[in-house]
């Protein structure tokens, strides 16, 4: 397959209509126009003459044509022209004879309507209706019952509609391409001692490259050498910037601040964590959500009842109510004017494009149009527990401790060779006291109790209850370790021979912004925030009580997980998020699926939806921006069909003229292109600052 940009597409059914005329040509089964990236994706061995005398008939053109294309005039121009004729029509009338005036008016009307008129009359002849088609038959019948004025306003209007359709969806398009030229161009290279400037494309894993300070990173690598603060803007949405030195991982795309880094790439560019968005990101725009489908259908059948609409006037006033034929002709000639698809076929996709570019920005990526329409729809989210609403990182939350002398010294020394996670969250409370570093001998593991040690000739135990079954504990120590084992948490026991020194309370702890994000989920609409997790109930409980969870589910395997989002989705549209590979069954079965970009890429690629930040508080802001598109999308069509129901309700007592249908179509084109471009000046409600939260 080969794909081409293309110049000149501005109008959304006319791009449709091309595409099913290319698909009939030899080898033309899966050629497709990209109307909202203007492209063209053809098979190799498609007949480019006709692709091309395809296009030239609605006026677009290949960018960069071997082929030299003909002269395309400036539709501002035009108009402009051709609106300065008409004007002075007014001013000349009282001087100048008839023939002149309409000379003018002639005039007029070809500056700014003869392409319309050229593609109408070719269509008419074809027996193919469409605007083009509807605009000169209604510019014909005007001429030929001598409304010469009104034939040259409606003309002008129609160029003027044009041209403010394509400045719309083009202002959409040049949104989203200011997002795709955040890729690298070139890279600096370090080859045998010497620096050479390649393309980013030219890069293999294991090359170094130098990225000076305002240089961007060319493709994801790790830090060889050097210190310096990075934007990862562009593919996280966050504006702060990360400190990075030896051995940290770099994203391609984001920017070198002040420091000379040299990195280590460890994907070809292709692979990159930037390629892999902007190919999402371009993906995204051309996936056809459901409303956009039955709006292409509506459109299909809305144009021929139209005109069977308009004959109805021209016929059945005269004839049953003894109306003047002329009158009526004319009023069937608006009609026709109103049967312009163009703005309810525009009602969707521009909406559709701002929103997936806003949440882009901000490090959202949503992988098409029918799942931001989805995303919009949300109204019950289920959370994986470990590593997204919490850091998937054990913490020492509590301690009981009876022999304060021997507690800590005792941890330190039997825990600070272990790699256990457990082990080193203990370490980090032991440091955190600052006492003094024991060495342990004969440090033997104990399965599925602990481990034993001998310090300064005595044996300590550390682990599970069941290591201290050699002691009788007191009431006291009995009621700590129940109360504790209640609150959640995983309990570590530290004893001597004889007694019980004291116990750490062990849990993952909760990410800084999960509180506040479920607190602002409710507010964006959702109303089931659901918890599944392996672990167990107290635990799960503990955690969802502290962030404000409405329901939760523990001690799930993942195809336990699987069977709860089916039955969770009946009745709701449900979204579920996670990050780890045993969470990829659950999001591809949930309505929606909602992964973190620093997760595993088992979960990214089985989402629908990606956070490029290592935490969930953007989430919020996708729903809400989600929100406002589907919101808009219905505002667009219930305008597009309101405008034309009510000029079409002027026919009852013969008030509809040619420029009012005109104007009720150009009005719904211009309401439905600004309304969809306010999306892209949004803003974006920035997570709390992060502050500390009492964690369990």
């Amino acid at each position: 397959m080969k794909e081409y940009k293309l110049q000149g597409l501005s109008c959304a059914n006319c791009a449709r209509e091309m595409q099913t005329e290319m698909q009939k040509l030899d080898n033309g089964e899966k050629t497709e126009i990209k109307f909202s990236s203007s492209k063209l994706v053809v098979e190799d061995d498609v007949d480019m003459k006709s692709i091309r005398r395809i296009l030239k008939t609605d006026g677009a053109s290949l960018v960069d044509d071997e082929e030299p294309s003909s002269w395309r005039p400036d539709m501002k121009m035009l108009v402009i022209l051709s609106a300065a004729i008409f004007a002075m029509t007014f001013v000349l009338a009282p001087v100048v004879s008839n023939g002149v005036i309409v000379a003018m008016y002639v005039a007029a009307m070809a500056i700014s309507g003869y392409q319309t008129f050229i593609k109408g009359a070719k269509n008419l002849v074809k027996f193919k209706f469409n605007i083009d088609t509807l605009m000169t038959i209604a510019l014909i019948g005007a001429v030929a019952i001598g409304e010469w004025r009104e034939a040259t306003m409606v003309a002008i209007l129609f160029g003027l509609n044009e041209y403010l359709e394509g400045l719309g969806m083009e202002k959409a398009r040049s949104s989203m391409e200011k997002l795709l030229n955040v890729a690298p161009k070139k890279a600096t290279l370090l080859k045998d001692g010497a620096e050479q400037v390649v393309s980013i494309e030219s890069l293999q894993k294991d090359d170094i490259v130098l990225v000076k300070a305002g240089e961007k990173i060319p493709s994801d690598g790790i830090v060889v050498e050097g210190v310096s603060s990075v934007n990862e803007a562009a593919i996280t949405g966050e504006s702060l910037p990360v400190e990075k030195s030896s051995g940290e991982a770099l994203y391609g795309g984001s920017i070198n601040n002040e420091g000379l880094l040299k990195v280590r790439i460890t994907k070809p560019y292709e692979d990159s964590s930037l390629a892999k968005i902007l190919h999402l990101v371009e993906e995204a725009q051309e996936m056809k959500t459901p409303t956009e489908l039955f709006i292409n259908r509506f459109a299909k059948y809305y144009t021929p009842l139209i005109m069977v609409v308009s004959i109805l006037v021209m016929i059945i006033p005269p004839l049953v109510f003894g109306a003047e034929w002329g009158a009526s002709f004319y009023q069937g000639l608006a009609v026709l004017i109103v049967g312009c698809p163009c703005a309810l076929i525009l009602s969707s996709p521009i909406a559709i494009v701002s929103g997936i570019t806003k949440n882009a920005r901000a490090g959202i990526l949503v992988k098409g149009g029918v799942f931001l329409e989805k995303l919009g729809k949300v109204d019950a989210i289920a959370f994986d527990k470990t590593g997204t609403l919490t850091k998937g990182e054990p913490a020492v939350h509590q301690t009981k401790v009876y022999d304060e002398a021997r507690f800590y010294e005792i941890s330190g020394a039997m825990e600070r060779h272990s790699s256990h996670p457990i082990a080193k969250a203990v370490m980090a409370e032991v440091e955190r006291r600052s006492v003094r570093m024991l060495e342990a001998e004969d440090v033997q593991a104990v399965p599925g109790k602990g481990m034993a040690a001998v310090i300064d000739g005595a044996s300590y135990y550390m682990g599970s209850e069941k290591t201290v079954q050699h002691l009788s504990l007191s009431d006291e120590q009995k009621a700590d370790v129940e109360e504790m084992r209640r609150a959640g948490y995983t309990l570590v026991l530290v004893s001597d021979e004889e007694n019980l020194l004291g116990l750490y309370g062990v849990a993952d702890e909760i990410r800084e912004e999960s509180r506040t994000l479920i607190k602002r989920l409710h507010e964006a609409g959702v109303k089931q925030t659901i918890m599944l997790t392996g672990d167990h109930q107290a635990t799960a409980d503990k955690v969802a009580g502290e962030i404000g969870m409405t329901d939760v589910y523990a001690g799930l395997l993942p195809e336990e997980k699987v069977g709860r989002v089916k039955r969770l989705k009946e009745g709701h549209t449900l979204a579920m998020v996670g990050d780890g590979i045993n969470d990829a069954p659950a999001l591809a079965t949930a309505d929606l699926g909602i992964a973190m970009g620093k997760g595993t890429d088992s979960a990214i690629e089985t989402a629908d939806v990606v956070l490029m930040q290592d935490h969930l508080g953007r989430l919020p802001d996708a729903i809400r921006i989600a929100k406002r598109v589907n919101a808009v999308v219905k505002l667009n069509i219930g305008l597009a069909l309101g405008l034309k129901l009510m000029a079409l309700l002027l026919t009852i007592p013969g008030w509809l003229t040619l420029w009012v249908a005109i104007l009720s179509d150009m009005g719904a084109t211009i309401l439905v292109t600004l309304i969809s471009l306010t999306i892209l000046m949004v803003k974006g409600q920035k997570p709390e600052a992060e502050r500390p939260l009492r964690t369990v």
